[in-house]
This record gives structure tokens, sequence and C-alpha cells, in this order.
């Protein structure tokens, strides 16, 4: 049936714990009270991509985007926009600092500047309907290398685009394939890898929620130009939207012919069995994850033995990220040529030269437009943050960008203008790898940030090789000091060479990148290291026990006014004053909890 008006409703994770499902049933209990049933389709979608505004709404065809909605809001819009024609202003977008609002989601700044390939789907379909996706043009890329192209011939379009594994290691995908396929064996295998364990991170559970065939039809792809005929997508545990709808997609290929025997008509079999990961950060590297396949515990093991030659089961594997796969349906439909357009860098003959295509990142911290972007390779971290990302909260100043998740490195405001690619970022000590990004602002402590990035490494070290499970320790231990005022010159010295050698000498990624934030964090911010040590000062305020909390007399308007706020809200009744009177801190009955600062009303607290 053909309805006039569309309103895709956001169903990502995000704006589903914002109550998005319940926004999708009043939309339709109000469109049928208002006899619009006919004409009006409510359509639940993945990811829209814009968290910090969800619940969002798109109305369709006209591009109308409407953001924080409440249930509360819903009968009232659809009475105004649906009935009486007209925009409802106060739920369009505002960009930060301005007033007036952007009703198209295409001029929305957030969207205007990122180019789709991986994410071409998100919000214009149901993940949950295959008919969708074969509408966009879905399974035309495996009918067309099932058809008109033999393995080899694909495999050379993939090494030609100049494609790169997206899961941090940034290797060609086309070698790899190639590799792989090569090995003599009767049984190769292909994986998925969707055991997204950073902090901040949400790339590869978002591209599931919003587009599980596309992953699907990757897989397939990659099966057919290497030999395969069994798959794996290794999912975490936790990502329970995304599970659902892989496991769902997956039953719907089936049905259609397109997963199983005899694919195409053609001699092509090929199956996709899930296995539930258990949240260990571990085994996002390809040998821990294989073993956790294999059912044994998520360890790493030597890299000499390569997963394309001994892999799963001992047997060839090939294994790509969630967005390596995403990418492959598109290199195949409009060609090698048409993705190395885009990016930096030239396509040398072993497919190494450049970064090509696009990248998703999950930008979050302190910005104002935090969620998932796409944008081409060689874009600037200046544009991201500031005209994708609409700058940094409330004003403040930025301080740094962490690129890469907890094993990436910290860049500062003078490198903003670095382009982002797999080159760029480790030349100045960082990394692309699956693509979190994190900003930090004037208040945030350089050295407290180091230190939690580190715990979270240092946590999930399996513990296998010494130098990731005792260096990483004694490296935190250091940090810990330094945090709290007891750190020594002696110690900064110390850290560094600690971190050099976990880098050089620990078995896996995860030991070998775990002190990027802290190297890179002394080479760009060493002054606060030494403001920790030599001043016992923390300059971000975020070290408790290097700040205290004073009142200014002159600005405390208890006097005579009969505020006496902060001293209800003080958990530890460190604030001493009577009502109507200027009030002070004891210091030693302080626990530095903040909640003073954050209630007083005249600016009157200041943190020294």
């Amino acid at each position: 049936m053909a309805y006039r008006t569309y309103l895709m409703v956001c169903a990502g994770t995000g704006c589903v714990a914002n109550q998005s499902m319940k926004i999708k049933d009043k939309l339709e209990s109000e469109i049928r009270k208002r006899g619009l049933q006919d004409e009006v389709s409510v359509v639940t979608t993945g990811c829209n991509g814009f968290c910090a505004v969800g619940p969002l709404m798109v109305v369709q065809p006209d591009g109308i985007f409407y953001q924080l909605l409440k249930e509360t809001d819903i009968p009232f819009l659809v009475e105004e926009h649906f009935v009486k024609g007209r925009l409802v202003k106060e739920l369009l977008y505002t960009p930060p600092r301005e007033k007036a609002p952007i009703p198209k989601m295409s001029d929305i700044p957030f969207f205007a500047d990122q180019t789709l390939i991986v994410l071409r789907n998100r919000g214009l379909i149901n993940p949950e309907n295959i008919d969708e996706y074969i509408a966009r043009g879905g399974y035309q890329a495996l009918a067309k290398v099932l058809t008109l192209m033999t393995p080899d011939q694909v495999i050379q379009e993939i090494k030609a685009s100049g494609l790169r594994g997206r899961g941090g290691g940034g290797f060609p995908t086309g070698i790899k394939w190639e590799t792989c396929k090569n090995v003599p064996s009767d049984t190769h295998y292909v994986i998925c890898n969707a055991d997204e364990g950073d902090p901040g991170a949400f790339m590869d559970r978002s591209t599931i929620e919003s587009d599980p065939h596309a992953v699907i039809e990757g897989m397939l792809i990659g099966a057919y130009a290497i030999g395969s005929r069994e798959g794996y997508v290794y999912i975490r545990n936790e990502y329970p939207i995304a599970l659902e709808r892989l496991q769902v997609a997956i039953k719907q290929a089936r049905e259609y012919g397109l997963l199983g025997q005899k694919i195409f008509n053609k001699d092509f079999d090929f199956e996709i069995r899930i296995v539930r990961g258990a949240g260990a950060f571990v085994c996002g590297e390809s040998t821990a994850l294989m073993a956790s396949i294999e059912g044994r515990p998520g360890e790493p093991r030597a890299k000499y033995v390569h997963t394309v030659e001994r892999g799963l089961w001992d047997k060839p594997t090939c294994l790509n990220n969630v967005e390596t796969w995403a990418n492959v349906p598109q290199i195949i439909e409009k060609g090698a040529g048409w993705f190395s357009s885009i990016g930096t860098g030239d396509v040398t003959s072993d497919a190494w030269g450049g970064s090509k295509g696009t990248k998703v990142f999950s930008l979050a911290g302190k910005v104002n437009n935090t969620g998932l972007i796409e944008v081409p390779m060689g874009i600037t971290l200046r544009k991201i943050i500031f005209d994708i990302g609409g700058g940094i909260k409330d004003g403040k100043k930025f301080k740094a960008v962490q690129t890469g998740g907890p094993s990436g490195g910290f860049i500062p405001e003078s490198l903003l203008d670095l382009p982002v690619d797999y080159e760029e970022l480790t030349k100045v000590g960082s990394m692309m790898g699956s693509g979190g990004m994190v900003v930090a602002d004037e208040n945030n402590c350089m050295v407290d940030m180091a230190k939690y990035f580190l715990a979270f490494t240092q946590a999930e070290s399996c513990g296998k090789c010494v130098p990731c499970r005792e260096g990483t320790k004694r490296m935190l231990d250091i940090l810990e000091k330094i945090t709290v005022g007891k750190g020594t010159e002696e110690d900064l010295v110390l850290l560094e060479e600690l971190s050099n050698m976990v880098v050089e000498s620990s078995l896996c990624a995860l030991g070998g990148s775990a002190p990027n934030p802290v190297l890179t964090t002394l080479k760009y911010f060493r002054e606060e290291y030494e403001a920790h040590v030599k001043d016992k000062h923390c300059p971000g305020h975020s070290c408790r026990e290097l700040i205290q909390y004073i009142i200014d007399p002159e600005l405390c308007l208890g006097k005579g006014h009969g505020c006496h706020v902060c001293a209800k809200n003080c958990p530890d009744g460190a604030i001493v004053g009577e009502t109507k009177q200027v009030h002070t801190i004891d210091v030693m009955k302080c626990g530095k909890c903040g909640i003073c600062y954050d209630v007083c009303k005249f600016d009157a607290i200041h943190i020294e």
C-alpha cells in the first residue's frame, strides 16, 4: 500500500532507551484517531545517527526532522503537522548558539557534511524488513558476483578499491581475502567481528541495528571469493537489539534463498551462525575471538601463525569487522574506481596505498552533537568536531580528542587540522582503531583520562603475557600515585620507559597499544603531569586529592538573602554558616564531591 507520508521513527539503542517505541505507538494511535491511517505510515528504523537529540523522527518524503520527542508532544504534533499543515517549530532542531530552527534533516550541519556508504540506509528502511533492503538495491551486488564474476575477479576488485580493515589494523582487505583463498584446504571460514568493546564506541552495533542485510551480503560476497561455505558473526551479548535484528535478517535471507544451498541456483552454498561473546574486550582480537568461538578461553596467540592460513579450528579463516563487510556490496555494485576516488593517497599494486573510502565514527564526550557519523577519509579533526559535532559543550575550550578507543592516543588543539586517515593518525601517536572518538574540554585532566583508559585495558588484559599483565599494572600504579599528589619526577621517567617496554614486547595488539593514552598525554600535555608532580595541583580540577573548594565571601549572597542551598545539599556536613550569613567550607570534612559547586546560584564556590 502506498502512503503519502512516512514517519521514520528512530529505533536504535539510544532512542529506544529514551522511549521511542512508546512514541511510535502514540503516533499510530493519534493517526488512527484522526482517520489518517490510510495516508500516513509509521516506520521504525535503525539508528539515525544524531544520538544527542533523540528520540527523533523524520517525516518523509519532505525530510522534516523532529527531535527530543516525548509522548506528550505527539497529539499536538500530529494535529499541527498532519491536519493543519504547520511545522511545530519548538520540536525542530536549532543549532547551539543560534535562534532559527532548521526544518530539513539534509540542511542540518550534522548530516550535511557526511558521506554515507556503510550507513547509506540509516533512517530510510525498517531493518527487520528484507524487502525494504532489496528495494534500495540490496543483494544486487551478490547477484552480480554470482552471475558475472569469478572469485578472483571479486578479489581483484576489492584490492583495486583500496579497502582496508575497519576494525583497527587497517590491513588491506583484498590481500587478506587472496591469501586466505590460496591456502589449500577442504574448509575455509568467514567471520564477522561484531565484538565492539571500546568505551564510547557504538559503530558496529548501530550498523547492524540499521542495516543487518548489508553485513550479511558482504559476508556472502567474501565467502564466494575465498571459497567458504560457513561463516560466523561473533557479537557481544550486551547488544540485544542488534542481536535480534541480525537473527531476523539471517532468517529472512534464508527464507529468500540467499543463505543455504544453491544460492541464485549456482554452485555456491553458505550458512551463517551467530556466536555471542561474553563481554571480554580482548576477544575483539582475532585469535582470541576464534578461541572463544571454539569454546576455549579468549586468549590471543603469537602472530607468526596467521589466521588466514590457520585460524578457526586450524583452518584458513578470513575475519573482518562489521564496517568492512558492509562496505563490500557498494564496492562491487559501484566499482573499485568509485570507492578509491574517495579518501587520501594512491592505491598501489599491493593495495596498501592510502586510506580510501569513508570511516564511521562514534562521536562522544564534551561535544554538542554526539552520535554516529560517516565521513570521507582525509577530513580534518576540526571539521568533525566543530562543524559536524557542533563544537564544545557549554562554550568551553577544546583541549584534546582521543581517537581509536581506549588504546588510541590523545590529539591536542595544535593538531586539529590533521587529516583523519590511517597514516596521519599513526604519525602523531594515535590510531584509527575501530572508530571511537572522545572529545575532552578544558575541565578534563589529561593525567586522569590516561589513567581511566589504562585502567580499562589493564582490567581487560587476558593476563597471558607478562609485559601486558604486569607492565600495565605498574603503569597504572604510577598514574594513581601522580593523581593523588604523591608522584615524583622519577615516576615520569619510569612511566615513559614502562610504556615503551609494553608496546615493544606485548603478545597482542591490546598490550601493544594500551600505553598510547599515556605516551600521547606525556608528549602533548607534559605540563599537566608536571603540575601534578611539582605543584601538587590538577589544572583540570578533576583529581579530588589535589583540589579544594573555596567560598568567596564577596559573592556568597547567603547574607541577607536566606540562601542555605550549599549547606543543605552537602553530604559531609562540611559547610558552616547560619541562614542569611556568609558560609565557609571546613576543608577537613569536605569530601570534594562537587555538589556545592553545582547547586550554588551565585557562582560563589571556586575550585583551587
